[in-house]
């Protein structure tokens, strides 16, 4: 069991599944604003940055873990052509929002939304050319069983790319992203959201997520190879990629 998994958003006896998706509905509504600003839209880049290595490998067929509002599947919808995307959560909260979005810029016919629990797909073995997650896997109750069931409906030679949050590994970046994430995301983040542990909670999961190197060897655990990582806006987040 990894630290992060033992982190729950709320002092209950429900269990981590269940309080994330209680969590992300609750913020559901604001969650997008607050993405957006408390990166200073940065956010925008990584996902584009993200895309840009999938499309040498021009996938036709991608899921998209832990989708949330749906950002990562719209961008990668507007960059990749020809793409079906699945976009898959446990927060139907989210969805919702991500279903308006995709109407709105009339993507329907590409992306769709589907209830699942990442550690536990549907799907059939060998289903997809390639799975993408932002910012989502520090949020599974078992990092382990989620990483084996996307190499699982992964095609062989598919791709996984995955974008996480990570703290800086230098001075003075280290310090500084320490006082951000520990002052300004929380506070902000209950201002806006009126959820007064979301984000303390999402602080908490980013210094204990496994990153670089041991991020690396559980790929390879799950049944990756050719894993790679590249840090992003001096370590704030990190491009993880493998190949099944």
């Amino acid at each position: 069991m990894y630290l992060q998994e033992t982190i729950k958003p709320y002092n209950q006896d429900a269990t981590k599944t269940q309080q994330v998706e209680a969590m992300f509905d609750n913020i559901a509504s604001t969650y997008d604003t607050l993405n957006h600003r408390l990166s200073w839209n940065i956010d925008r880049y990584w996902r584009k940055k993200a895309i840009k290595r999938l499309a040498a490998h021009a996938p036709k067929k991608i899921l998209d873990i832990a989708t949330g509002t749906g950002d990562f599947a719209i961008q990668a919808c507007q960059q990749l052509p020809e793409v079906q995307i699945t976009a898959v959560d446990i927060s139907e909260g989210m969805m919702q929002v991500g279903r308006q979005k995709v109407k709105e810029k009339g993507l329907q016919q590409h992306i769709h939304f589907e209830r699942e629990d990442c550690t536990a797909l549907s799907y059939p073995d060998n289903t997809f050319d390639a799975i993408t997650t932002a910012f989502g896997i520090r949020n599974f109750a078992s990092l382990d069983k989620g990483l084996e069931e996307m190499c699982r409906v992964l095609r062989p030679g598919g791709q996984l790319c995955i974008l996480e949050l990570t703290q800086p590994m230098s001075f003075p970046m280290r310090q500084l992203f320490h006082i951000y994430s520990h002052t300004v995301l929380p506070l902000y983040g209950r201002l806006i959201s009126k959820d007064t542990e979301a984000y303390s909670y999402l602080t908490k999961t980013i210094e204990a997520f496994p990153q670089g190197e041991r991020m690396m060897n559980i790929l390879r655990q799950a049944g990756f190879r050719e894993t790679a990582f590249q840090r992003l806006t001096l370590g704030i987040c990190t491009l993880y990629f493998a190949t099944k």
